[in-house]
């Protein structure tokens, strides 16, 4: 680390120079799949009917479809729902998504039968290195296994996997895998007992 020292009248200031060297970013390396074409036309499907308050799951659900997300029966979707690349999405059956949830699927994203994702929740696939000065990109798939709850305003960072019957709770950050039947919150989140389900 480099310090530079000022003086600002009888005051010493240590001032951290930064490494960081966003100029030198470079992710050509990254392929998200589809054309130049396809991505920009989604670009705005996504921005002006998905993001919108249009109620018509079964017309948004469609175009989810046509541009490559595979998606069972009975999904819920519901209003200001974001999602980065529908043919990295694939979502089973019976699975409900809450108002402004954004899966943010630089990688691929599946999610499993049953799945609740509750408002305002975040899907990231992606992360920057900050241990490069480049601050380079990485891209890691996620997967929600079945009947796994995440809770609104909650976060599921890149290459995590989600237990079956799993809980994330309120605003929690789920930075690394989490075990079937858990009930975890907290940031990081930390497994906090077990899941019971009642019949």
């Amino acid at each position: 680390m480099t310090y530079l020292y000022l003086k600002k009248n009888t005051f010493n200031y240590l001032i951290k120079v930064s490494k960081t060297d966003l100029s030198s970013y470079n992710n050509d390396w990254y392929n998200p799949g589809g054309s130049f074409v396809k991505r920009g036309l989604w670009y705005f499907i996504n921005a002006h009917i998905l993001k919108s308050a249009m109620p018509f799951m079964g017309f948004k659900i469609a175009l989810l479809k046509l541009f490559g997300a595979k998606i069972g029966k009975g999904l819920v979707l519901k209003p200001h729902v974001s999602i980065k690349y529908p043919w990295n999405l694939e979502i089973g059956n019976h699975v409900w998504i809450g108002e402004n949830v954004w899966i943010d699927n630089l990688d691929k994203v599946r999610i499993g039968n049953n799945v609740c994702i509750s408002q305002g929740a975040l899907i990231l696939s992606g992360n920057h290195n900050y241990k490069k000065s480049s601050f380079d990109l990485i891209v890691k798939p996620i997967a929600i296994d079945d009947g796994a709850w995440i809770g609104a305003k909650s976060i599921v960072t890149q290459g995590v996997i989600i237990g079956k019957e799993a809980v994330l709770q309120v605003n929690a950050v789920a930075s690394t895998d989490l075990d079937a039947y858990g009930v975890y919150g907290g940031t990081p989140a930390i497994k906090l007992k077990e899941r019971v389900i009642e019949k």
